[in-house]
């Protein structure tokens, strides 16, 4: 033991005056960008772990709070709507499964011809699920949803609001600059409301079969154990 600790010291003592020599003659050369990085890399790591630490000890402290909090009474599922087809139809069909004890379908009128239509078609189609058409005299989806969600919300303090967003799964980078976007935005501002819930509803377009086909990218661990060769 006391051997090792020797060998261990002697090396550590070389290797520091070796660095200590190397890093005082080429400082001026170039050595100086070495140190900076380490130095930068030391407090970024520093950083990022305290921000580990605190966010794990919020969320213990969350936890120790919370077990006195009454669970919600009632589940209020909001099924949002931008046209009758086959995502709607599964948004609805997933809502369904969750057995919520209210279940509505919501639209934001932008366009009076386009919403009567949607209406006539919701109601040839005997859809038992009711329609809910939200004015928006500026032609703004994301503040009239906003906005309903919350009046839902503060009429029933207890009820959670569980929201159904139909979302396309694409297949190119571009496609995804073309859909989605309305229903990103939505949802980035509905994860910071309280007792609401944000459900994504995929559905595969044809171009996102091809995605099936790659590679999938190896990870952390799969060659060890021996998943990929």
């Amino acid at each position: 033991m006391m051997r090792s600790r020797v060998v261990n010291t002697v090396g550590f003592l070389s290797t520091g005056t070796v660095l200590f020599v190397v890093l005082i003659t080429k400082f001026l050369a170039g050595a100086w960008i070495a140190v900076f990085a380490m130095g930068s890399l030391f407090v970024i790591m520093k950083l990022i772990r305290r921000h580990y630490n605190t966010v794990s000890q919020e969320l213990e402290e969350q936890a120790a709070a919370d077990k006195e909090v009454v669970l919600p009474s009632r589940n209020h599922a909001v099924v949002l709507v931008s046209k009758l087809h086959l995502p709607t139809l599964r948004a609805l069909a997933y809502a369904r499964a969750t057995r919520p004890d209210v279940l509505e379908a919501v639209t934001v009128s932008v366009d009076d011809a386009e919403t009567r239509e949607l209406v006539r078609k919701w109601e040839d189609s005997d859809i038992s699920v009711p329609l809910k058409v939200i004015a928006s005299p500026y032609r703004e989806i994301t503040r009239p949803v906003l906005d309903y969600v919350k009046r839902v919300s503060k009429e029933s303090p207890r009820t959670v609001v569980t929201v159904f967003i139909p979302e396309y799964v694409v297949g190119h980078w571009w496609e995804q600059l073309l859909h989605n976007q309305s229903a990103l935005r939505l949802k980035g501002r509905l994860l910071f409301m309280p007792n609401v819930m944000v459900t994504s509803v995929p559905w595969q377009l044809s171009s996102s079969e091809r995605v099936k086909t790659l590679q999938p990218h190896a990870a952390p661990g799969d060659a060890r154990r021996g998943i990929f060769d």
